[in-house]
């Protein structure tokens, strides 16, 4: 082949195999917060490349690479595909919103349950951040790069962004200086509280950690979108918490290189074990609350199966309704592993159904998976299962 072809072929057919570089991005990792009304969704490190986005409308999957409504000329990781990495992860979440195809991007309407949907009587609505300044572009135009900040805050828009800092470790039963501070400037916030205590002027507080092992933190203000999680740990150096070598262990609890085999323990709240709801009163929002675990919680999930009238249904996660099962000894439903739904890795849960129960018999699991693979997998009637009905 005469050498003049070359530099043809490479400029036309053979572009791909003379520049692969271009054929794609590179993957990205980066922090993922999600702030709800009432607490943290999602917090976590997620690392995505170029994807798609499902906004749960009917619409379908759509591109999410950056170059929606000519944001940017070449592809890549965006918020968004960091947000859908997030919630088709291990620790992953349900989510609805509307997309809008005149401007490509999509607007969020519920996330594990919450409505972080606009309310007009507060001007409140899910406020995307990227390293602490607010984003003037949607999730899926504004490109990400490796080591980002990237945050979804239900708020107006004009709240301060909290920032917590602390120390990895510190001695048990001495006190840990934690610092409060504005994440978009760095100045140190007073008046924010941490577990009960209050920051100063310059923004520190201490607090005494009793016991060993790891604490976690927030920082709350109002006015203010809550902080980033902060964990310190209690620790000699040598009893086995957090990583150190020497200590005294039970062998089943993960501690001195031992494996954890206790699973965590969860529990349902304000629906007691057999309460009978009168018509038009049926629950709504389902609340459950994980004890401290050793290994940190993986994923926390729901089940709510249904029986009426001889049928049998289950609430799907995806679909946020009931959606028909066998039934099985007359008043049980065929409790299949799919019928959980994942609604975070935070201790204390408080899931918003779409509207009241209706009328039936239902059941209510709630399972906690710890980073150790201990699911919470006996039902306990009271405790992690409760059986009620609507008349």
């Amino acid at each position: 082949m005469p050498r003049r072809l070359l530099p043809v072929l490479c400029g036309g057919l053979l572009l791909l195999l003379c520049l692969p570089a271009l054929a794609a991005a590179a993957p990205v990792t980066v922090d993922l917060r999600i702030e709800g009304k009432a607490a943290t969704l999602y917090e976590g490190k997620v690392t995505t490349d170029v994807r798609t986005i499902d906004a749960g409308d009917g619409s379908g999957p759509h591109k999410c690479d950056g170059t929606n409504n000519g944001a940017n000329q070449t592809p890549g990781p965006t918020r968004g595909a960091a947000f859908a990495a997030a919630a088709s992860g291990p620790r992953g979440f349900t989510f609805k919103g509307k997309w809008f195809s005149s401007f490509e991007d999509i607007g969020f309407d519920t996330i594990a349950g919450q409505s972080v949907a606009f309310d007009p009587p507060t001007n409140s609505f899910l406020v995307e951040y990227k390293n602490a300044a607010a984003a003037s572009v949607g999730s899926c135009q504004d490109k990400i790069a490796a080591g980002d900040d990237v945050l979804y805050a239900y708020g107006t828009g004009s709240e301060r962004l909290l920032k917590l800092t602390g120390p990895a470790t510190v001695a048990p039963g001495a006190a840990a200086t934690l610092r409060v501070s504005d994440a978009a400037s760095g100045a140190p916030v007073a008046g924010a509280s941490v577990n009960g205590a209050t920051s100063a002027a310059n923004g520190t507080l201490k607090l005494v950690l009793a016991g060993r092992g790891p604490r976690t933190f927030k920082a709350l203000k109002p006015g203010a979108i809550r902080s980033n999680r902060v964990t310190v740990c209690a620790t000699n150096g040598a009893d086995g918490a957090c990583g150190t070598t020497r200590c005294v262990t039970s062998g089943r609890d993960g501690l001195c290189g031992t494996r954890d085999l206790t699973a965590p323990v969860s529990r349902i709240l304000r629906i007691p074990d057999g309460k009978r709801f009168a018509r038009r009163r049926g629950p709504r929002r389902l609340r459950a609350h994980v004890d401290p675990d050793p290994s940190g919680l993986l994923v926390v999930k729901l089940r709510l199966t249904r029986h009426h009238r001889g049928r049998c249904s289950y609430f799907s996660g995806r679909t946020e309704r009931f959606r028909r099962c066998l039934p099985i000894g007359g008043r049980r439903c065929v409790a299949k592993r799919g019928f959980y739904f994942g609604v975070g890795n935070e201790p204390d849960v408080d899931y918003l159904l779409p509207k009241r129960l209706p009328r039936g018999r239902y059941v209510l699991d709630v399972k906690a998976i710890d980073s150790a693979d201990n699911a919470d997998d006996v039902r306990r009637r009271g405790r992690n299962r409760v059986v009620f009905h609507v008349r």
